[in-house]
């Protein structure tokens, strides 16, 4: 089990910190004044150290030594940033240090330095970097026919099945091309989803199909607009949001069933009528597309971007929560697990925040 070990000074404070965090990776808390060291190494190590004194210092570092940490990523919060907490830290063989004043973003940190230390199996590896030369060699230019895709759909299935989702999105967010990034998490979930779900073999490979075309009508965007390395103004965003019905229309006649069809030209409709590109609402809204929306959208929020860091898992999730009544609300409550698989499989996820 990967468990983040969190050493404190006051043990009460830190549990009332942690407690509003809901950090996604099950965590313990130690008292730096009990020397119990954890059974098994953790994969991360957070120390939480107000009174930082050389007697607190040497009792850290014998804990540390005890639990057997070596060069597992260790993040120290800070709560005077001087020259002694830089020594301090150095000796400590730190290697991130987060200031108390912003806390709340240690659930960001703390997946950032997971992801960045943990290890990717290679076949993890190869399954995507197939995925990507399907992409580049099939999607991306144009050669749509549907024996085609499900080969693509194929790749994804096999890696979502045999690995998880957790180590296919570590491995995509390693994409430099934000569209293959995109299209791949999306699809990864999409697969993910389906397994929770309970869906056969046949509709999880549909699923994850209908996840590799939704975006296929963003070859019809202006790479300028597509790479823009920051937020598009209003104009920029009416010829993005173009690439529904320019990928519908791309796939009409090409022998793609209806439900196929629905997710390209539907998948950003919302079910109070503010989506496009048509403004479907309700019941005008296939269930098939409503499942791709979530994980386009849960997508898109745990992708790094040019103008902000990647969302810690419960972030989006909670984004997602906030969303329900644009949507499905039934479907949004059924894609936690997929969340949680995603969080570094965690098992302390916490309740999910109520809807608004």
């Amino acid at each position: 089990m990967k468990e983040l070990m969190l050493i404190s000074d006051d043990f009460r404070r830190t549990e009332r910190l942690l407690h509003d965090l809901r950090l996604s990776l099950p965590t313990t808390i130690y008292d730096l004044y009990d020397h119990i060291p954890p059974a098994n190494p953790p994969v991360i190590v957070l120390s939480d150290i107000r009174e930082l004194t050389s007697d607190a210092v040497a009792r850290l570092k014998h804990l540390l030594s005890q639990a057997g940490i070596g060069k597992k990523p260790h993040v120290f919060v800070v709560y005077n940033e001087g020259p002694r907490t830089q020594a301090y830290a150095q000796m400590l063989g730190v290697t991130t240090m987060i200031n108390a004043a912003a806390f709340s973003t240690l659930p960001r940190v703390i997946e950032r330095v997971v992801v960045e230390a943990g290890m990717v199996p290679l076949s993890v590896k190869k399954h995507a970097s197939r995925a990507r030369e399907f992409l580049r060699d099939t999607i991306m230019a144009g050669v749509l026919t549907p024996t085609e895709v499900a080969n693509g759909t194929e790749i994804v299935a096999t890696a979502i099945s045999t690995h998880g989702i957790y180590d296919w999105i570590r491995v995509v967010r390693d994409f430099d091309d934000g569209t293959h990034q995109h299209i791949l998490l999306v699809a990864g979930l999409a697969a993910a989803f389906a397994g929770t779900l309970g869906m056969s073999i046949t509709d999880r490979h549909r699923l994850a199909q209908a996840a590799l075309l939704h975006d296929v009508g963003k070859i019809k965007i202006p790479v300028a607009i597509l790479n823009k390395p920051g937020r598009l103004d209003a104009s920029e965003m009416t010829v993005m949001r173009t690439h529904a019905i320019e990928g519908y229309r791309m796939l009409i006649g090409l022998g793609f069933d209806d439900a196929m069809l629905g997710v390209v030209r539907s998948h950003h409709e919302m079910l109070d009528g503010s989506g496009y590109p048509d403004g479907l609402s309700g019941n005008s809204i296939p269930d098939f597309v409503r499942l791709i929306t979530v994980c386009d959208v849960y997508g898109a929020l745990i992708e790094e971007r040019p103008y902000r860091e990647p969302m810690a898992a419960t972030e989006a999730y909670s984004i997602l929560v906030g969303m329900m009544g644009r949507l499905d609300a039934d479907l949004v409550h059924a894609f936690r697990p997929v969340v949680i698989a995603s969080a570094m499989h965690a098992n302390r996820f916490g309740s999910p925040v109520s809807s608004h």
